[in-house]
């Protein structure tokens, strides 16, 4: 009967049927089994405390920007432990990688220009770089005459006389 039960366990637990196993104590002494289990317990709270405070790897400008158009230029970017600098960038130069180069851009300080000429930005390969959401370029309007995409497609369907 015994061999049966322990057969039909090791089957349950190799298709992942069964529930988890609660690691058993060695010991015969209550109070020995009862230090295993709290000490199970400890390190479970260990590695869900380690899942939950599993910290984001820190983006350098070239992974912030890399995804904006023409590489961000034109938009504004400030390292994380700056308070009231940024730049908005003028010019990049990317290395081979894609993930390392040289910037240039003109200086704001509290949100107004510090700065007239592009100056380089120092510490543009290191981490800590954030994008600023408010810098978004604005949609220009079309001038009048112009045919945006949607009137092309309807004038290119219509027959022409």
């Amino acid at each position: 009967m015994a061999t049966v039960q322990r057969a039909t366990g090791l089957l349950r637990r190799s298709l992942g049927i069964a529930p988890p196993t609660v690691q058993r104590a060695l010991s015969t002494n209550p109070a020995a089994a009862a230090a295993t289990t709290a000490e199970g317990g400890a390190a479970a709270a260990a590695v869900d405390a380690a899942k939950e405070s599993k910290r984001r790897k820190r983006k350098n400008l070239f992974d912030v920007v890399q995804f904006l158009p023409s590489w961000g230029i034109g938009y504004k970017v400030a390292k994380t432990t700056w308070r009231d600098v940024s730049y908005q960038i003028t010019k990049i130069n990317l290395y081979k990688d894609g993930r390392h180069g040289k910037a240039w851009g003109i200086r704001y300080k509290a949100g107004v220009q510090a700065s007239e000429a592009p100056t380089k930005i120092s510490g543009v390969n290191k981490r800590g770089w954030k994008y600023i959401k408010e810098s978004q370029k604005k949609v220009q309007d079309t001038p009048k005459g112009a045919m945006n995409a949607e009137d092309y497609r309807k004038d290119s369907r219509s027959p022409q006389s």
